[in-house]
């Protein structure tokens, strides 16, 4: 299980160069013109989680494994997308899987960098990008209420899903996301979302891509696009894309050095997957051993067997007990069997809620 990103935006906002900082890698071809990326760029790359490198030097770990976060990077959509414009809805499909969308917003002026509507306007430009995935979901729904109007007709079980599918047509006709929506929780929501894989029922972070002179203070842009932000309840983090770019090839230590001078504690990377984290309401847990020391992520909430059945189906179906010591305390004695010996180490059962950073020993039946 790992946590999965989309990133969209308009042409030439700084979204695979965006791509590029947040995987370090020079992965996505950038260019000063629309349409640069012709196809979906997509990366899996490491959560920086300075607790697995801990763990894995304690327990001597001959391997050191981090939890993975995908990211891909679409083309940049235009006015028309849902409708085939510009690369239209072969890239709206490219986004259907992720858990998470990224909503580069362009907050800065550079007269060599063209602009599809000459200016950057953080309203306009946000209004084009969640209007295509709202024409998206909405074609969808079209299709997908007619088929289940011929169906219900003979099997009646179908109609609540009918009468689900028009309420959502109606919600998004009238401009709202169906991250919004009051029943997402609902048992017929959820089936219809699993179905169709709603775009505006994917919670958002925008990311204002400002120069280096705005990172220290925001500028007009990025004021504009906090206050649309907070009246969609979304998240919104302000980064320098070029910048975390030119860093790409530098230590996490030359990296941080470099942010800090520009006033930053964070990396673009670390913004957005503690945003998606927090937003998805994803954590972490480890296991810890000579052969390796890795970082497990699951729902918040999750049952020890749940969180078990992460790493084999065979942990959740023959599930015994979770011995289980938090990250603190797991560091502090250095050893399982210092922490089992001085009565750290706790012994959980089917019911027992993991919490982030434990530190977990499964027994099983095979």
């Amino acid at each position: 299980m790992s946590l999965s990103i989309g990133i969209v935006g308009l042409p030439n906002v700084g979204k695979s160069t965006l791509f590029n900082a947040l995987t370090k890698e020079q992965n996505a071809q950038a260019a000063n013109y629309p349409f640069c990326t012709i196809e979906p760029n997509k990366a899996i790359v490491p959560v920086p989680d300075e607790r697995v490198e801990k763990l894995s030097q304690l327990s001597q770990s001959a391997k050191t494994i981090y939890a993975t976060v995908e990211f891909v990077d679409v083309a940049g959509l235009v006015k028309g997308a849902s409708q085939g414009e510009g690369l239209g809805n072969k890239f709206l499909g490219n986004i259907r899987d992720v858990d998470a969308i990224v909503h580069v917003v362009r907050a800065f002026d550079d007269d060599n960098i063209v602009h599809v509507s000459g200016q950057p306007t953080p309203r306009d430009d946000i209004e084009v990008i969640n209007t295509e995935l709202a024409l998206a979901d909405l074609q969808q729904l079209e299709r997908k209420v007619e088929k289940l109007g011929r169906e219900a007709r003979t099997n009646k079980e179908l109609v609540p899903l009918l009468e689900m599918a028009k309420k959502l047509q109606d919600y998004i006709g009238e401009g709202a996301p169906l991250w919004a929506y009051e029943e997402r929780d609902s048992e017929t929501f959820r089936e219809l979302n699993q179905d169709m894989r709603f775009l505006t029922a994917k919670p958002v972070i925008y990311a204002a891509n400002v120069d280096e002179e705005t990172l220290a203070e925001d500028n007009e842009y990025v004021r504009e696009a906090r206050a649309i932000a907070q009246e969609q309840g979304a998240e919104i983090i302000k980064l320098c894309a070029k910048l975390e770019q030119e860093m790409a090839g530098l230590t996490d230590e030359e990296r941080y050095e470099y942010l800090s001078l520009s006033g930053v504690e964070e990396s673009g990377l670390e913004k957005v997957i503690r945003k998606g984290y927090e937003m998805l309401g994803l954590i972490s847990y480890f296991t810890s051993g000579e052969k390796e020391s890795r970082a497990w992520t699951i729902h918040r909430g999750w049952t020890a067997p749940q969180a078990a059945g992460v790493i084999h189906t065979d942990f959740e179906k023959g599930f015994i007990r979770a011995e289980v010591t938090p990250f603190d305390t797991f560091t502090e004695y250095g050893k399982w069997a210092d922490a089992k010996s001085e009565g750290q180490v706790q012994l959980e059962g089917r019911e027992y809620e993991v919490k982030d950073g434990d530190v977990i020993l499964f027994r099983f039946n095979v």
